[in-house]
Order: structure tokens, then sequence, then C-alpha cells
């Protein structure tokens, strides 16, 4: 096992929308890591020309490959263009990262360290406040760099919601508690194998607009066998803080993984088998709206209803 996890890619997939600030501390980040064998895979969702002139500056900056794939923005879309950062990626695992999520230097090495033939790992992070933000994007902070002390005095001052995710502990088999629950898991930090992302063919663009793609993934994930494994005391990373989302479609998407829960598919209704095979209008059209109206329920609980997965 040891052996296998040491020669692994890991493709770090970094979503981004026209925060080109925030893009550039995460990369700054990523730049940092002590394993050095991971790719980054910046997957944009339709930002301005910025965007791709930053990931090419820094292209010529970095020791490791950077890829950056794109589509024309219509909306929130984080399922299809995760699928087009999986697509692009070369990696043997892919650890998704939010464009503004700051990962500490041992990030890469924790994930590879925590992967498990059979197992996705989800990690957690911590909220920076809205001054504390404003002070990393302007350049004057570093805080992914910072020790517990530094981060201490953040946390008595306001800057930062919690400490308790800047531990690192070695939880054991404690971190298979949660092994069939789907909920909490956020695609700001988890890692899924490659192999088990094409078993259910990745995110489901039925989902457009804010939330619940990760929870949809996760549930197909735990279908399929794949199990939970804890990444907290370990992975954490640092959320800069960002206006709340609109989640206008958040109805729909809460009925739509309510029919997911309630039945028995595994594979995505569209998919990452689906990406550069026809144009985003089809992509949209061809999608599979849910049947019914139901948006509370089991999308709210949380259990283990939907996973098969052997213990």
């Amino acid at each position: 096992m040891t052996a296998v996890r040491d020669i692994e890619l890991l493709s770090v997939i970094v979503t981004t929308y026209d925060r080109d600030d925030a893009l550039e501390a995460v990369l700054r980040s990523l730049a940092r890591q002590s394993d050095r064998n991971f790719e980054i895979v910046i997957a944009e969702d339709g930002s301005r020309p910025s965007t791709a002139r930053l990931a090419e500056r820094w292209k010529s900056r970095l020791s490791i490959a950077l890829k950056h794939v794109g589509h024309a923005h219509d909306g929130f879309r984080g399922g299809e263009i995760r699928n087009r950062g999986i697509a692009a990626s070369a990696g043997e695992i892919c650890v998704f990262l939010d464009g503004d999520c700051l990962p500490g230097a041992d990030f890469v090495a924790a994930h590879r360290r925590l992967h498990e033939p059979g197992w996705f790992v989800t990690g957690n992070r911590i909220l920076l406040s809205r001054e504390l933000t404003d002070a990393v994007l302007a350049g004057a902070l570093q805080p992914e760099t910072w020790n517990f002390a530094a981060l201490l005095q953040q946390r008595l001052h306001g800057g930062i919601n919690r400490l308790l995710p800047t531990l690192h502990l070695p939880l054991g088999p404690l971190r298979k508690l949660g092994r069939g629950s789907w909920k909490g898991a956020q695609t700001c930090n988890l890692a899924v194998a490659r192999r088990d992302l094409d078993r259910i063919d990745g995110f489901d663009c039925a989902y457009t607009g804010w939330g619940l793609e990760d929870s949809d993934l996760v549930v197909r994930l735990l279908r399929a066998g794949v199990r939970r494994k804890d990444g907290r005391f370990a992975t954490g990373v640092l959320h800069l803080w960002h206006p709340p989302n609109d989640r206008s479609q958040l109805p729909a998407n809460r009925a739509r993984l309510d029919e997911v829960i309630g039945g028995d598919r595994v594979r995505a209704v569209h998919g990452l088998s689906r990406v550069g095979t026809d144009d985003d209008v089809t992509r949209r059209q061809n999608c599979i709206a849910p049947q019914g109206s139901a948006q509370q329920g089991s999308a709210q609980q949380g259990s283990a209803q939907p996973s098969a997965a052997p213990r």
C-alpha cells in the first residue's frame, strides 16, 4: 500500500468563477505543498479573460503541471465544470478544492496518506471573517503558513470561526465511523479515486444553481460500494469569506436529491462521459428533471439509507 501511494499522481481540481484574487492565494498555497507528486487543474465556471492570464502566469512559476479548463458562464454549473476538470486530469486520485479555500503545506500529503482503495475522503474547513479575508486578498497575510498560536489569536479576535480543524490528530479507525453517511460531505475538500468517479459517471449536470450536486455524488458513491473516510484533523482548509450564494435553485436541487436517495441509480443522468460530446445548450436540455415536488424529507436527514457499502 505504501509503495502504491508513493507513485500515485494526485489531481487537485480547483473550481473558480470570477475571483482571481482568491485563486491567486489558492495557487500560492498549492505551490508550497510538501508532496510534489500532483497536478493542478483549474476548472473555471465561466470567468473573465483575466483568469486564463492568471493561469498562464502561474504555469511558468510552478514546478508541477497546471492545466486550465472552462466553459461559457451560464449560471452556477459546479457539477459540470468539475466533470470537465476530471476529464482533463491525469491523476489516479482527484482532490476537489474550491477556488477560495487555502490548504496548508501538508494538504496533498495528508490526502495521499489517507487514501485507500474503495474509500473517499471528506475534509472540512475554517471560515475566515470578511475583514481577515480582505487583508489576505490585499496580499498582506498568508494564513496558510500560520502556526497554532497565530490561528488561536485570530480565533480570539473573531478572524476565524473555529480552531479545531487546525489540529492534526491520528484518529485511526475512528475515521471510518461514518462510512455510510453522505451528510456534510462537500466538494470544497473531497478526494475520490478516478476509477470510482468513472464508475458513477462523475457529477450530474442536472444540478444547476448552487447546492447539493456534491451530496448527489456522495450518495451514488456510497450506493456503488465506495465508503466514506473522515479527513478531519488532517486535511482542513481555510475558507475565504464571500457573500452568500444565490440559493434560488436549491428547492429544485433538493427534489432531485430526494429522488436519487429514494431510487437505486448509481450513474449520473448526464455525467462525466458526456463531456465534450455536445454543446452546453443540448447538455442542459437533455438533463432529466425530477418527478414530484418533494423538497424536504430524506434529503435533510443525512442517513445511510442510500448506501449499500460493505463494512
